[in-house]
């Protein structure tokens, strides 16, 4: 088979899901239609130019957020049937170059319709430097999202590591004011954006930012290149058998099986770590000491009142990055589990025992990245009331994970990471945030982080308890959210017709244990 066919094969499976066509659609217009005005805001508001060079860069933005997320599971996902194929007789050049190839398709793609978005809303006003920066853009993000996916088979690893990459490029990067400081410079967009927006790095040296971009556009196809080609020539690795395991028993079984699943995962659990503090330190880092005014209840009244900005930041930034974590591990134990959890259901488990043990690993997860973000926010924010602005917190954190797992069996793994990310940001980042505007619009209550958000805020800046109601809207989200995910869990994974194994045979443990 020739490699064009391939490719057709790669897009017409990509294509069978349409919820990932939906979100070609979708995402682009929620970047460049609906949230450039207010990123241009912020780009001021945190020291950049702000204006038509952010609404420009939307564009690239979107155009790499998709096309490194789509392919990362087009590599990730392709491990043993790309080796099997090999196995088969295809030389494995021609089998990553379909991969590729199938890429940057997407590539073109995606930048197209985040281009079209932008010429509808705005208009262009330097339209070759913006299709050729966009589409620059979209293929670096391609080679990251391969390399990721030739390291990183773990989906939720993989997936934080490239959206850590795209968040640090966007909010680190020339258009959102921090083009002078050294350290950005090594980003993969930073001298693409510089190039494309107008705005002159200064230290591009012969090669000028347009130079350097192309070396980061060749660059990050050629790597992915190498490593995907040395990943195809490699064998395929033994997988391990899983052997299998009263209401208590099966319980304490699934719950062994959710920690086992874990500990086999150690990057995980460094990433619940490590993101939180980049979050949040960089937030204190780039923000410029200037006063902000934000909207608080004290005493049963709504006052304005004045806050240093780097507070303000700090304190918001730790809900944003323990709700995008605990949303895509939700996602994931969800999926992950799914096929071993219908088969020990099959084999007599309850599934109420099954998605306890499943839940519990997901709260610890979202509690680790709660703890971490509150000690890092410590060092930078001193909390007016900690218990209030910790529980707020953990209300976030908890309220996105069920949101996680709720959303994976409706829209499957490539679509679920795309909301699972843009849900938090949309809510937490641009809806909910202080920084922005004083206080909510109107609609922003209708969302889930927003009675979290303004019981933590409560806790941050005032000395009283004033968000009784907002409490009660978090609760309530908590109780409507548990309660769909369990409606949904139990139809995904319960026998057909309520089948059970014969009582001789031995509750299994769920897919994932193992000695």
């Amino acid at each position: 088979m020739s490699v064009p066919a391939f490719v057709r094969r790669f897009l017409a499976d990509y294509a069978r899901n349409r919820v990932n066509l939906l979100l070609l659609v979708v995402v682009p217009v929620v970047f460049v239609a609906v949230v450039a005005g207010t990123l241009a805001d912020a780009a001021r508001i945190l020291g950049g130019r702000g204006g038509a060079a952010v609404e420009d860069a939307t564009a690239a933005w979107s155009a790499a957020f998709l096309a490194g997320i789509g392919m990362y599971f087009q590599s990730a996902a392709s491990r043993d049937t790309d080796q099997r194929v090999v196995l088969a007789g295809l030389r494995p050049a021609r089998m990553v170059a379909a991969r590729l190839l199938t890429g940057l398709t997407l590539a073109v793609l995606v930048s197209a319709i985040a281009l079209l978005t932008l010429g509808l809303r705005t208009g262009v006003d330097r339209p070759g430097h913006v299709v050729v920066g966009t589409l620059m853009a979209a293929v670096i993000y391609i080679g990251i999202g391969a390399t990721v996916g030739t390291l990183a088979g773990n989906p939720v690893n993989g997936t934080v590591v490239v959206l850590l990459i795209w968040i640090l490029d966007v909010f680190l990067g020339p258009a959102m004011g921090a083009q002078e400081r050294v350290g950005t410079r090594i980003l993969p967009m930073h001298f693409v954006t510089s190039w494309m927006v107008n705005l002159p790095s200064g230290h591009g040296g012969r090669l000028g930012d347009f130079g350097w971009g192309l070396v980061w556009t060749v660059g990050a196809m050629a790597v992915a290149w190498i490593l995907a080609v040395w990943r195809t020539r490699r064998g395929g690795t033994a997988r391990r058998r899983h052997r299998p395991g009263g209401w208590w028993a099966q319980l304490a079984g699934a719950a062994r099986a959710g920690r086992r699943d874990g500990y086999r995962n150690p990057a995980l659990w460094a990433l619940y770590v490590a993101v939180p503090v980049i979050f949040i330190l960089l937030a204190d880092a780039i923000t410029p000491e200037q006063p902000i005014t934000v909207t608080v209840r004290e005493h049963g009244r709504r006052l304005a009142q004045t806050y240093p900005m780097p507070e303000v930041h700090g304190a918001t930034m730790a809900p944003i990055a323990v709700a995008s974590l605990a949303a895509l591990a939700g996602l994931f134990t969800v999926l992950d589990s799914r096929a071993g959890d219908r088969r020990a259901a099959l084999a007599g488990l309850r599934p109420v025992a099954l998605l306890a043990g499943r839940l519990g690993v997901l709260a610890a997860a979202a509690l680790l990245a709660t703890v971490v973000s509150l000690a890092t926010t410590a060092s930078i924010f001193d909390a007016v009331r900690w218990p209030v602005y910790a529980g707020g917190n953990v209300l976030v954190a908890v309220t996105y994970a069920l949101v996680g797992a709720l959303i994976a069996p409706v829209f499957g793994r490539v679509g679920g990471v795309f909301v699972a990310f843009l849900l938090p940001f949309l809510d937490l980042g641009i809806s909910q945030s202080p920084m922005l505007r004083a206080q909510p619009p109107t609609w922003a209550k209708a969302l889930p982080g927003y009675g979290g958000v303004r019981v933590l805020i409560d806790g941050a800046l005032t000395r009283g308890f004033d968000e009784l109601g907002a409490l009660l809207v978090a609760l309530g989200w908590l109780v409507a959210l548990f309660l769909a995910v369990a409606v949904v869990y139990r139809w995904s994974v319960a026998p057909p017709g309520g089948t059970r194994a014969l009582p001789r045979i031995a509750s299994p443990q769920p897919e994932g244990t193992g000695p």
